[in-house]
């Protein structure tokens, strides 16, 4: 598969795996046949509630020989309700730790808007911070 080189010489494979709306009990299987047929992204994210069994997935290829995770290119995401500067790294952490990885190769903020603490998806103004409250700059 293709790769977009950036100028320091990392390599983003241009198909990636994502896991969104992956069922419970399917993404792992699907995550190992992904690795098995040749991808070599696999695109998650906290909200999506599936990160443990994604990360089981990657690790069973793994540990079948399939791949090496310098070969793997893991990307995942900061879920809105952590935001706040304080919020950040325990939930990079979490998902590090679902991953069952020690790094991811991106990290990116779903969604530039910050929620109250515990909020899904939130559907009222009292669920929201203001960029005030909590400026795109201090995630």
């Amino acid at each position: 598969m293709k790769n977009l080189i950036f100028k320091n010489g990392d390599k983003l494979p241009i198909l990636g795996l994502g896991t969104w709306k992956s069922k419970p009990g399917e993404v792992r299987k699907a995550v190992y046949w992904a690795i098995e047929a040749g991808y070599r992204h696999i695109d998650c994210a906290a909200i999506y509630q599936n990160e443990r069994e994604v990360g089981q997935g990657i690790a069973d290829a793994m540990a079948d020989g399939l791949v090496k995770r310098k070969d793997l290119f893991i990307t995942s995401k900061l879920w809105n309700d952590s935001h706040r500067h304080e919020d950040v790294k325990p939930a990079l952490e979490k998902s590090l730790s679902d991953l069952r990885l020690d790094s991811l190769d991106l990290y990116l903020v779903h969604w530039p808007i910050a929620f109250k603490p515990g909020i899904g998806f939130a559907t009222h103004r009292e669920e929201f911070y203001t960029y005030q409250d909590v400026p795109l700059t201090q995630t």
